[in-house]
């Protein structure tokens, strides 16, 4: 009997008790979906295009765009086939590749924040050895070590959650699959998939913070050596759209946490809620915080906007 039932689908879910207005949240779903692939595919392509931006910082940022495009493109389909098609059944394996890719790349992310904390640090540090610090072959290996490690430290939790029997209900409690949402069905021991994540979360995601706040730390203590006022501005102010990335990173990431460790008694919608937020703000924000806090960036969009003009 277990073998039929571990067989059967798992069941994704949108906002229970709302379904009569899943047709309404899915079109402000559609256009945030929209809108962070167009400002974020703008950004890809703006940097790619305009030879002003071909500088470590916004290489970088090029990888955070990306990243930020893989999450919304690995739960789009699902979430808006949920909200829209009422299409709730997703096989076991997409639902582990889902699962796989949306962890991989929130380690990623993070990672990303690192490497552009670090850019900030020796953009200060020593401005005239940057680029020759920061040579496009060192930016490439870096690149490739934040994906590595993103993506290769989630194998071990995904590939034991594709061995478990699921004997108990299928119904997950998103419209996208998460491990720890995954693993609540599973008919086995669990201990394993369970003190992993903590470790592997102390790893990355805590370290990360904790490094960039030190990278931060020794930012002030260069840019408070500098003798002029103005340039103790203008140095702080190139890292003013990378502080606010890492603050909605970091915020979405501590709310959500928060909501499923004390929010016990907080209804259940509101745990959906902030999933959500944690998935669509960044990649929403980002675009738009270095749209309007980087000068290169904005003169780049006024660059390609006025080409289209003509």
């Amino acid at each position: 009997m277990w073998s039929n039932i571990s067989a059967a689908p798992f069941l994704l879910t949108g906002f229970p008790g709302l379904e009569i207005f899943h047709p309404w949240i899915s079109i402000s779903f559609f256009v945030i979906y929209v809108s962070i692939l167009l400002s974020n595919g703008t950004l890809l392509f703006l940097i790619r295009e305009d030879h002003a931006l071909h500088e470590p910082m916004y290489y970088f940022l090029a990888l955070l765009a990306a990243t930020d495009l893989g999450v919304t493109l690995t739960t789009m389909p699902t979430v808006l086939g949920v909200l829209w098609l009422d299409h709730r059944a997703i096989s076991h394996g997409a639902c582990y590749f889902q699962a796989y890719l949306i962890h991989s790349l929130s380690i990623v992310e993070s990672g990303v924040l690192l490497v552009m904390a670090y850019d900030r640090f020796i953009a200060i540090r020593n401005p005239l050895r940057y680029t020759s610090i920061l040579t496009n072959a060192k930016v490439v290996k870096i690149g490739l070590g934040v994906l590595m490690r993103g993506f290769i430290l989630i194998v071990p939790i995904i590939t034991t959650l594709s061995g478990f029997p699921y004997c108990k209900s299928h119904v997950l409690s998103h419209a996208f699959c998460l491990h720890q949402d995954v693993i609540k069905l599973a008919c086995a021991d669990i201990t394993f998939n369970r003190l992993y994540p903590i470790a592997l979360v102390s790893l990355t995601g805590f370290l990360d913070s904790v490094l960039i706040l030190i990278s931060y730390i020794l930012i002030l203590n260069t840019v408070m050596g500098i003798a002029s006022g103005k340039e103790q501005a203008k140095a702080l102010n190139t890292c003013v759209s990378h502080i606010s990335c890492v603050l909605v990173f970091y915020v979405t990431v501590t709310g959500l946490t928060l909501i499923h460790r004390f929010g016990k008694y907080v209804p259940h919608v509101v745990h959906i809620i902030m999933s959500y937020i944690y998935f669509l703000f960044p990649p929403f924000m980002n675009p738009i915080i270095y749209s309007m806090k980087t000068k290169q960036i904005r003169n780049g969009i006024n660059r390609l906007l006025s080409l289209h003009r003509i």
